[in-house]
């Protein structure tokens, strides 16, 4: 069941599993913030179980462009389209959130973004491929972040 993430009053349900629960709550609350004051979109997740089409997609996309498999479990996923942008989220268990902002438009940006949860240690298939700049957020506290451009069609 779809569940609203509400960055005012932050919330750990859905992904109590985590050893860094809290800031992947705050990372989750900083996304949903982001889209409501950009696009008025309300970002909604459910469990990765029941968005297996957007959790196939980004997984899709990282194992076709870079030959990456992540190996924490998906807790949550979501996938919409705003302004003309296809973008997909998949939230892990380790405090790993990935997204895929992937314009319809032809010749639109088409990035993979990596954001790692204040606390959460480098993910090994990450760690020697990527260099990880920080960026500090109220509600998730320091965020280590990444991308790379997408060359193919999806």
């Amino acid at each position: 069941m779809p569940y609203v993430v509400d960055f005012v009053q932050v919330s750990t349900e859905g992904l109590e599993s985590s050893p860094v629960a809290e800031a992947l709550a705050g990372l989750r609350a900083n996304e949903a913030r982001y889209f409501r004051n950009k696009y008025s979109h309300v970002f909604t997740v459910e469990p990765a179980s029941d968005a297996t089409e957007a959790v196939d997609w980004v997984h899709r996309i990282l194992k076709d462009e870079r030959d990456i498999v992540i190996a924490s479990r998906p807790l949550e996923a979501t996938a919409f389209e705003v302004d003309g942008i296809r973008m997909a989220y998949v939230f892990y268990e380790s405090g790993l959130s990935i997204n895929v902002m992937y314009t319809i438009a032809e010749a639109g940006k088409r990035a993979v973004g990596f954001k790692l949860s204040e606390g959460m240690d480098l993910p090994v298939e990450l760690a020697t491929r990527f260099k990880f700049a920080r960026q500090k957020s109220k509600l998730a506290g320091t965020i280590r972040g990444s991308f790379f451009v997408i060359k193919g069609e999806y």
